[in-house]
């Protein structure tokens, strides 16, 4: 029996998913420094600025991890999974209208529209990918004609969101894609941050 013959059937589709490395990279940044400067306080400072940095901290690591670090698309077969800083929203590729990237991306269903929080919308980088398409669509150099340079250069939000919209049409038509879209709240972040809110508070009215 050969290797290919013993070799179990790939899958027809793997997952895809979708974060902002900026992002990523700027929320562990900001986080080590506030665990620095918050841990220096606790250490150092009196009761009140003690009690101070631990609500700070408690406030401030959750709701800067829900903006940073959660953010998350999630293409699958039948579904696509929207993580956004205080949601989670799982939408049948069959209750998908449609997906646009203006100033921001988001995807729209019968019911409203939701922001893709991990799909960042660059105007700069898009402006850019423009200019070099039209400089490519008049591919005329000093010495004469150029080689063709390839497909036009796209901004990385709108070649997402092309990725995005053919997942959809592949997926739209399957029985096992259809069904309602479910909203989740992320507890687990919004609990911390209204403690660590009102402590603060209570404790500067004090």
């Amino acid at each position: 029996m050969t290797s290919e013959q013993s070799t179990p059937p790939q899958q027809q589709y793997a997952e895809r998913s979708y974060r902002s490395p900026a992002a990523l990279a700027g929320g562990g940044l900001l986080i080590l420094l506030g665990l620095w400067l918050g841990g220096d306080a606790l250490l150092r400072g009196v009761p009140q600025t003690k009690i101070m940095a631990a609500f700070a901290l408690i406030l401030g690591v959750p709701l800067v991890a829900a903006y940073t670090l959660r953010p998350l698309v999630r293409a699958g077969e039948d579904r696509l999974l929207v993580r956004n800083p205080f949601r989670t929203i799982t939408l049948p590729w069959g209750a998908v209208d449609d997906l646009r990237a203006g100033f921001s991306a988001e995807v729209f269903t019968s019911g409203g529209k939701y922001q893709l929080w991990a799909v960042p919308v660059s105007l700069r980088q898009r402006k850019k990918a423009n200019r070099q398409a039209a400089r490519g669509a008049n591919p005329r150099g000093r010495f004469g004609p150029q080689a063709d340079a390839g497909p036009a250069p796209r901004a990385m939000a709108d070649q997402t969101m092309d990725e995005l919209r053919e997942i959809k049409e592949r997926a739209a038509h399957r029985e096992s894609a259809k069904g309602e879209p479910v909203v989740r709240w992320a507890y687990g972040i919004i609990a911390p941050c209204v403690v660590g809110a009102v402590g603060l508070i209570v404790t500067m009215a004090l």
